[in-house]
């Protein structure tokens, strides 16, 4: 199969959809791989590695949309990419559907088959591909979050963790999933007054058996939320439906209720946001204040540490990738329904329920695609 792997061009992002070690996998079994120029230079990746792994160079991205059978990126493609698809190439990225209409309506003109990282499931009912990325967004949380809560940045002028005699931050998490538990694990290390919310028991009752007394657990409804959100110092959303848009938590109503000079991070901001007052920003211009609360809402969060990301998400996405090479999409599909789960988009159609009800497209069903 012929492989491309183009620069990615959203605000600074520098992961790159493939490694020379995962290049190397995939030339050893005969498969032609291609990767822009340039296109790891910003994690310290040269042309020359990918070369050395067998590689070949593409000067632009032209060629690489042009001649790949298969594009392997990370984030979704932005517009001035999606009109380089066409039918029958296949795109294998993070796509994050269900608040993107625009994307959505490009992606099913284009006649492409389009499979989401973030819908990949797995036998546990676990999200592998967003998992990697899930880790480092919990834990950039926390730092983000630190760093906007000092009066530099119109915070609060608060230490996370506080000093002897003086009370650290309260911080409060919504969702404890694979992003709210990274959360929580820096927040309790850096010595902050933790507070988790989730309306799973069970994941509640893991994070006390991690953490014990170190961490306090919250069974969320309405009033809880609306109880915790006004003594916060720093919220970290992180609720995630898979392929849906995400549930907004945090009404405006709500906001008005916290602390001037309080932090509010949206890790959820990829699915839509689970603030009522959040919209997307950019490692260029992070933060934006409402009600005189600070909203940090990156939509690439994990872009902002790119060579970590990068990694993590090869040593996640490649035994699907060499699948898709080798078996082509529908044969890997077929024979793999967790992977058949990231089956977004096809040939004009939406083949995800999420996607389609979110968005109220009719859905085709990824069986008949594969039929």
């Amino acid at each position: 199969m012929r492989i491309g792997v183009p620069a990615e061009i959203k605000d600074h992002e520098d992961r790159v959809g493939l490694v020379p070690g995962s290049v190397r996998e995939l030339t050893l079994r005969g498969h032609e791989v291609s990767v822009e120029a340039g296109a790891g230079h910003g994690i310290g990746i040269s042309d020359a590695d990918f070369e050395a792994a067998g590689a070949k160079i593409a000067a632009g991205p032209d060629a690489i949309w042009a001649n790949s059978e298969m594009v392997i990126k990370v984030k979704e493609p932005l517009a001035v990419e999606r009109k380089k698809l066409r039918p029958g190439q296949v795109l294998f990225t993070y796509l994050h559907l269900a608040p993107d209409l625009e994307q959505t309506k490009d992606l099913l003109a284009s006649g492409a088959t389009c499979i989401a990282y973030e819908t990949v499931t797995s036998p546990t009912g676990a999200l592998p591909l967003l998992t990697p990325m899930s880790e480092v967004a919990g834990r950039m949380a926390v730092q983000v979050g630190a760093h906007n809560l000092e009066n530099a940045n119109g915070g609060r002028g608060m230490l996370l963790g506080g000093v002897p005699g003086v009370a650290p931050a309260e911080v409060l998490i919504l969702g404890g999933g694979v992003s709210g538990a990274n959360a929580a694990l820096i927040a309790i290390g850096m010595g902050a007054d933790v507070t988790v919310m989730d309306r799973n028991i069970d994941v509640l009752r893991r994070l006390v058996a991690q953490h014990g007394t170190r961490i306090k657990t919250v069974f969320s409804t309405q009033h809880a939320i609306a109880t915790h959100i006004a003594t916060a110092d720093l919220v970290i959303g992180t609720v995630l439906i898979p392929g849906a848009a995400a549930p907004k938590l945090v009404t405006r109503a709500l906001l008005q209720t916290m602390k001037k000079g309080a932090v509010i991070v949206d890790v959820a901001i990829d699915q839509g946001g689970c603030t009522e007052t959040s919209r997307a920003t950019t490692h260029s211009n992070p933060t934006y204040v409402v009600d005189g609360v600070i909203h940090y809402c990156v939509a690439n969060m994990p872009g902002g540490v790119a060579r970590t990301s990068t990694f993590a998400l090869n040593n996640a996405t490649l035994p699907f990738a060499l699948a898709l090479a080798d078996k082509g999409w529908k044969k890997a599909l077929k024979d793999d329904r967790y992977l058949r789960d990231g089956l977004n988009i096809h040939a004009g159609k939406v083949t995800h329920p999420a996607v389609a009800a979110a968005l109220g497209y009719p859905l085709e069903p990824a069986e008949n695609a594969l039929a």
